[in-house]
């Protein structure tokens, strides 16, 4: 699975959990935790209610930004040999930039993105959270964020496809990098300590089968 420093990353649609369960592994293996720069990003709310207008300003600022940490982890932990979970995956950028841009913008938000991720670290296991629509809507209802408030649900719904669909092609494209699936409507790791264990463990397993040194768990 090339590196045996782990370099975990979860990813999902919006609301399912990834940086809560991020935090959780972090806590739980002391890896170093990378979490995605959102309310920073100055068009996100516009974005939110008016998608064509502010979709590539929204998609170039996040592309940039993940870049960067990406960048910083890897210098200042992944070559040291320090495991990192991240709350995101850089290839969510494509999902939301497919989804978002006119067939031209995404043309060259295409060429960007290759030359950027050209030589980053990769990933040797995704957590993939999903849940239905409703579980979504109610849990970014629960966490109040005043950014989010604009979403609409069918952009949400499409958004959870869009998921499913580039986390298959990544399975297939990837065939040595582990995808381990939680449904978000069955396992509840923010309110039921049982649930949060059971996650725990699985991904404990897969990263021992994988061959990273047991030490690195201390």
């Amino acid at each position: 699975m090339g590196s045996r420093i782990p370099f975990i990353t979860v990813e999902g649609p919006i609301g399912v959990g990834k940086t809560s369960l991020a935090k959780a592994i972090s806590e739980q293996f002391e890896f170093a935790l990378l979490k995605e720069i959102v309310d920073e990003n100055p068009f996100l709310g516009k974005f939110y209610t008016n998608i064509d207008e502010w979709s590539f300003q929204t998609e170039m600022f996040f592309l940039c930004n993940r870049y960067k940490q990406l960048e910083d982890i890897n210098e200042n932990y992944l070559q040291r040999n320090q495991p990192v979970v991240a709350d995101y995956h850089i290839f969510k950028n494509l999902i939301f930039a497919e989804r978002t841009l006119k067939t031209q913008q995404f043309q060259k938000y295409l060429q960007i993105y290759e030359i950027l991720t050209a030589d980053m670290p990769v990933p040797n296991v995704v957590i993939y959270l999903h849940a239905s629509l409703d579980t979504l809507l109610e849990r970014i209802k629960m966490r109040g964020r005043d950014i989010e408030k604009g979403i609409d649900p069918a952009y949400l719904s499409q958004l959870s496809l869009d998921y499913e669909q580039s986390m298959a092609k990544f399975e297939k494209s990837h065939p040595n990098i582990p995808v381990i699936r939680f449904n978000g409507d069955k396992l509840d790791f923010v309110q039921n300590k049982q649930d949060l264990e059971q996650i725990l463990s699985k991904i404990e397993d897969t990263i021992l089968e994988k061959g990273v040194r047991q030490n690195e768990f201390a």
